[in-house]
C-alpha cells in the first residue's frame, strides 16, 4: 500500500508527460470544477456544487500532469461497512494511461486503511471497474439494487 501523503508517480507514454497522483486540496477546486463539469456536460457524472467538491477533498485524490489537474476521484465513507468511489474523472487526453486505475487504487487503499468493509462504484463504465477488481456481486451473492426517483439530475 502507498502512503496517502506521498505522490504516486505515473508513467505516461513518450508523447504524454508523466503524472503524479496525490491527495486533493482546496487549491484544486477551480480545476476540479472545470474537469467535473466536462463530464457533467457529457452526462457521465452527476453535477457537483463547489460545496460538494469541498466535502470530497479530504478523501479525494488528483492526478497532476504539467501542473494541471487531469484526473480526480474521491472516497465517500458512509459507514464502517460501506464507501463509494465518487466523481471519477480523467481528462480525455489522458485516458488509457492508468490514471483512472491509479485513482481507484488510492481510494481503495484509503478504504482499507479506514477499515471499510466494502467499496462500491455506481457507473456507466462497468468494464473499467471490473478491470479494477470490482464485480456485480459480493460474497454471499449480495447485490445493490436501485430505483431512480426522477428523470433528470
Amino acid at each position: 500500500m502507498t502512503d496517502s501523503k506521498q505522490p504516486t508517480p505515473g508513467t505516461g507514454s513518450n508523447d504524454v508527460p508523466g503524472y503524479v497522483i496525490r491527495e486533493a486540496c482546496r487549491d484544486d477546486i477551480p480545476q476540479l470544477e472545470n474537469l467535473v463539469d466536462r463530464f457533467v456536460q457529457m452526462n457521465r457524472l452527476l453535477p457537483r456544487t463547489t460545496d460538494e467538491l469541498c466535502d470530497l477533498i479530504p478523501f479525494g485524490f488528483v492526478a497532476v500532469a504539467d501542473g494541471q489537474v487531469v484526473g480526480f476521484a474521491a472516497l465517500e465513507i458512509y459507514s464502517a461497512k460501506l464507501a463509494e468511489i465518487r466523481s471519477l474523472a480523467v481528462h480525455d487526453q489522458y485516458q488509457g494511461r492508468g490514471i483512472g486505475r491509479g485513482l481507484v487504487q488510492r481510494c481503495v487503499e484509503l478504504a482499507v486503511k479506514r477499515n471499510v468493509l466494502e467499496v462500491m462504484a455506481i457507473t456507466s463504465s462497468d468494464g473499467f471497474f471490473q478491470a479494477c477488481g470490482f464485480d456485480f456481486t459480493l460474497p454471499g451473492e449480495k447485490k445493490a439494487l436501485f430505483i431512480q426517483t426522477r428523470d433528470e439530475y
